[in-house]
């Protein structure tokens, strides 16, 4: 049994060799080229298939590693972005801090005979009812109680209370404060009142007085409260009355954003109001 497997083994072997011998005989012939061409329909097109799948394959492949790296790469590049956005915040702030102190440097300069100290705003307090800040200087830095406050851009307020190393500054925009001011450029005196909406008005403008939209209010020093030549504002709206005219005011300062201010510390307010007393009527027999 197990030779007669063998011889035919053998037989099969001989009989496909022989085969193949023919049919690459007659396929260089050309004698198979119809044949070839019935059977190579098929073939190409199952040949195709593969093709199609191998590059589905291969692209899939060559996808999924270009998002992975494109992944990597926008994390990268976003990590950059966190970074530069920190340090262009920074810059941003060094460069208000820059501009603000410089403006202070300024006002110093051009106002030489004065005396002045820099402090920061430690603390805001602008209420509907209140408008004050905390400043960083106190008494051991030479404040004291009644001296003016001010910004390259003009006039702040007034020290009313101070401790050995803050003070309390009074806004001017502080329904409760009045200053003797005049315009600039007529010399016309009147009185800025901070309103309950923290804007500015001017009263008691003389009726002759020219008043005109963009004129420059500057302190007086009329009561000894302020030295004169401070600019506090500049005049947006004038109204008349019938007693006299009365003129709304834009400051100069930006009260939201006060981060320097100066305090003038060459200046002492003057106490004017023991010649403002009623004097005591005349006794009886005297």
């Amino acid at each position: 049994m197990r030779r007669n497997w063998a011889s035919n083994r053998w037989f099969l072997f001989i009989l496909s060799m022989f085969i193949c011998g023919g049919l690459i005989f007659f396929s260089a012939s050309g004698v198979l080229a119809p044949v070839e061409g019935v059977a190579a329909v098929p073939l190409q097109w199952l040949s195709g298939v593969f093709n199609r799948l191998a590059l589905s394959l291969t692209g899939g492949v060559t996808d999924l590693a270009e998002l992975q790296y494109l992944q990597e790469r926008n994390a990268q590049l976003e990590e950059t972005i966190a970074q530069f956005q920190q340090e262009l915040a920074e810059l941003r702030e060094l460069s208000s801090d820059y501009r603000r102190l410089t403006e202070l440097l300024n006002y110093t300069t051009s106002t030489a005979d004065v005396e002045t100290i820099t402090a920061d705003v430690i603390a805001v307090d602008q209420n509907a009812f209140l408008r004050t800040i905390i400043i960083n200087r106190g008494v051991r830095d030479g404040g004291a109680v009644g001296m003016p406050v001010v910004t390259g851009q003009g006039l702040v307020g007034r020290i009313v209370q101070v401790s050995a190393n803050a003070a309390q500054v009074l806004l001017i925009t502080d329904q409760s404060s009045r200053v003797s001011a005049r315009l600039q450029t007529s010399r016309a005196e009147g009185s800025v009142w901070g309103q309950l909406s923290g804007s500015l008005l001017v009263r008691f403008i003389p009726l002759n007085a020219q008043v005109e939209e963009g004129d420059l209010i500057i302190t007086s020093g009329l009561g000894g409260n302020f030295p004169p030549d401070i600019v506090i504002g500049q005049v947006v709206n004038v109204t008349r009355t019938d007693l006299d005219q009365e003129a709304e005011v834009r400051s100069l300062v930006n009260f939201d954003t006060l981060e320097f201010v100066l305090v003038i510390t060459d200046f002492q307010p003057v106490d004017i109001s023991i010649f403002q007393q009623p004097e005591n009527p005349t006794t009886p027999g005297s």
